[in-house]
């Protein structure tokens, strides 16, 4: 909509209290000047600090380029379509070349303590964060885009970090065939640093935790632990399970779900001395990829995911099995293709029993989806398709307005939702129903339907192959829900 033009403002008369040139100012007048100039000076004082943080936060950054991701469109999305999926891989560093020495000698390697590949969906509706054991065995080949790397090789994928975040990359994308489009890699000081510029974080432990190893010694029950704690508490192989990376990967779920709990908490977010250092601990920590090196790509990712609400974020583990070359090993079982697959497609990961997980606070339902009513054209060149795929559509629950003949051809299936959030909810359900994509408009018809089904040539394969996307059954994986108390 134009913004309507606003009236120039009139031209003000010279008045009896407006000083006269040669003649001194009176004392209100001194004073006005006096104030208006003590405020500019403030302004320009807040905006100089508000600069110089925003170069010290941008200075703060380091970047490492990689590989585009194998699989995904480059294409610029539409005008005002919803944000497109994409996918992070998060690398915790065992690096001992720290400012700190309490993590034992620096032996000149590089390995992944941790890996969670993190699935934001498209439209910024859900997380999926998914742990990949460090023991994992994978092929390990050249990184040819950064000119280092090391001889194909088969080994634990926690080993690629050694040749570069790029490697990592290569590699997880390689076994999972998730296209990854970004990377962040933390060190252990980085770790301490965040948690410290929290201002420590809540947890909640079912007993007390002793871990000499990893410098652990934490009381049963709820409790602030500071970065230190916190790191140990992650860590920490010896006070959980078996001793084994896979025994300790529950409880880095709960330690990444306090995380998230504090940092979208009033108490970070509200608070501007812990945001500053909570900022200037983060960009200070990280390493990412060369597309995310400037602080105004690093925020934008950060807005994409404080829209997602804690209780639309998972932490789940990679499904795994014993790996047949060394009972010491795994490798992802036949599940992990099944959570591979949605995180690649970009629908929900079918977790087993996920609906039993209890939220730390009532969690508002989500609003019906099928709220708007939609209006299905014939765009094809077979005929009846429209008709049957209304009655498909009010079978499922939909509303459907008016049915009717495209008024030309279309070889590609569209759906038009109208921008408001009935519209979009409603567009988003049927999309994924019937494994099409959604284009957000503010007028989706001549007739200002809210949600307009064109259907084209493709719509068949589409639909068959959101059909066998949808087959498998949940997967039985170790999982939490960020919103789950951390006490449960």
């Amino acid at each position: 909509m134009r913004r309507p033009e606003l009236p120039e403002a009139p031209t003000r008369p010279h008045t009896a209290h407006t000083p006269r040139h040669g003649r001194a100012a009176s004392p209100r007048v001194r004073r006005r000047r006096l104030i208006v100039g003590i405020a500019g000076g403030l302004v320009l004082a807040l905006l100089g600090g508000i600069g110089a943080l925003a170069l010290r936060l941008q200075g703060n950054l380091s970047s490492e380029a990689i590989a585009a991701p194998t699989g995904r469109a480059t294409e610029s999305a539409e005008p005002g379509a919803p944000d497109p999926a994409i996918n992070v891989l998060l690398l915790g560093s065992d690096s001992r070349d720290l400012a700190l020495g309490d993590y034992g000698e620096d032996t000149g390697t590089k390995r992944s303590d941790a890996m969670v590949l993190v699935h934001v969906s498209a439209g910024n509706t859900r997380i999926d964060a998914m742990q990949i054991p460090r023991d994992t065995l994978t092929d390990l080949s050249m990184c040819t885009d950064t000119g280092r790397g090391t001889p194909d090789d088969y080994g634990m994928v926690n080993a690629a970090l050694n040749s570069g975040a790029a490697c990592s990359v290569a590699a997880v994308q390689a076994m999972t065939g998730v296209p990854i489009d970004h990377f962040v890699e933390l060190d252990f000081s980085g770790f301490q640093a965040i948690v410290n510029g929290m201002d420590g974080l809540a947890v909640c432990l079912p007993t007390d935790m002793e871990d000499p190893y990893s410098n652990l010694a934490l009381p049963a029950g709820a409790q602030v632990i500071d970065g230190t704690q916190a790191l140990a508490l992650a860590r920490t192989r010896h006070a959980v399970g078996d001793g084994s990376d896979i025994s300790r990967l529950g409880n880095q779920q709960m330690v990444m779900s306090a995380i998230v709990q504090r940092a979208l908490s009033a108490e970070v977010l509200t608070r501007p001395d812990r945001l500053i250092r909570f900022l200037d601990a983060v960009t200070s920590s990280l390493t990412v990829d060369t597309a995310l090196g400037d602080l105004a790509s690093l925020t934008s990712l950060a807005h994409r995911v404080s829209q997602v609400p804690a209780s639309a974020i998972t932490f789940l583990t990679m499904p795994w099995t014993e790996a047949p070359s060394d009972a010491n090993r795994v490798v992802p079982s036949e599940d992990a293709t099944v959570v591979f697959s949605s995180l690649a497609t970009d629908v929900p990961v079918p977790i087993a029993g996920a609906a039993d997980a209890s939220p730390a606070e009532p969690v508002t339902p989500l609003e019906p989806v099928r709220v708007e009513a939609v209006s299905v054209f014939n765009g094809s060149q077979t005929n009846g398709i429209a008709t049957a795929t209304a009655d498909r559509l009010t079978a499922l629950g939909y509303a459907v307005a008016s049915i009717g003949d495209a008024e030309t051809d279309s070889p590609v299936t569209i759906l038009l939702a109208r921008d408001s959030d009935a519209a979009r909810a409603t567009a988003a359900s049927l999309a994924q129903e019937l494994g099409i994509a959604v284009v957000v408009s503010g007028e989706p018809g001549p007739d200002e339907e809210d949600v307009v089904l064109v259907i084209g040539d493709d719509f068949a394969a589409l639909t068959e192959a959101a059909g066998q996307a949808q087959a498998p059954a949940p997967v039985e994986v170790e999982s939490r829900n960020a919103a789950a108390d951390l006490c449960g």
